[in-house]
């Protein structure tokens, strides 16, 4: 696994996320904790790269015509972590991409095996602290209701970390500005790649 660290520059100049961009050849996964970042920082290394970019949540959502709660609540999490697998699943099959996955996605056996088949993955990690603050703003994290919000994450960051290590690329999301995430992917992809 590549562990890249803060860079002290701005990252990599146009030419050479162009030369990255070229030698991409399979869709780039960003797997990782809830609040991590996956959405925001996935959108923008795919403009950066210029490829598509999907948000598993958002197409399961799209799928399902129903919010993400609302399946939990009615069907429970075994129905939902079933469609999650067929929907990405489908990204997957649509070539060079950027996919944003859900939290729990990566730790899912069949859904981890078909990820780490078809696409390059990058564990986007982070502090309790920084990932406390950002879920603190969402309500709508159905495996965050009830109780203390701190010892939940804890307890499911240190539950998940041995399926996110799986990663071929881990990469820090710190509570500084998302672009420097996206500089320290894009240094991990050009060693890589």
């Amino acid at each position: 696994m590549n562990n890249a660290q803060p860079s002290a520059g701005q990252g990599p100049d146009d030419a050479r996320v162009k030369a990255i961009a070229a030698r991409i050849d399979r869709p780039l996964v960003l797997v990782g904790m809830m609040g991590v970042g996956k959405s925001t920082i996935g959108r923008k290394l795919a403009q950066m790269l210029s490829l598509p970019f999907h948000d598993a949540d958002d197409a399961i959502v799209e799928a399902a015509q129903m919010e993400i709660a609302e399946i939990f609540d009615q069907f429970g999490e075994a129905y939902f972590r079933d469609g999650e697998r067929r929907v990405i699943a489908r990204l997957l099959d649509g070539g060079k991409s950027v996919i944003a996955t859900g939290g729990g996605a990566f730790v899912q056996d069949e859904t981890r095996e078909a990820i780490r088949k078809k696409a390059l993955t990058i564990w986007l990690d982070s502090d309790v602290d920084t990932l406390v603050e950002r879920v603190s703003r969402n309500d709508k994290r159905p495996l965050l209701r009830g109780g203390n919000v701190r010892e939940k994450v804890e307890a499911m960051k240190a539950e998940r970390e041995p399926f996110y290590s799986q990663a071929q690329i881990h990469v820090m999301s710190d509570a500084g500005p998302h672009g420097a995430a996206v500089n320290r992917i894009l240094e991990a992809l050009e060693k890589c790649l």
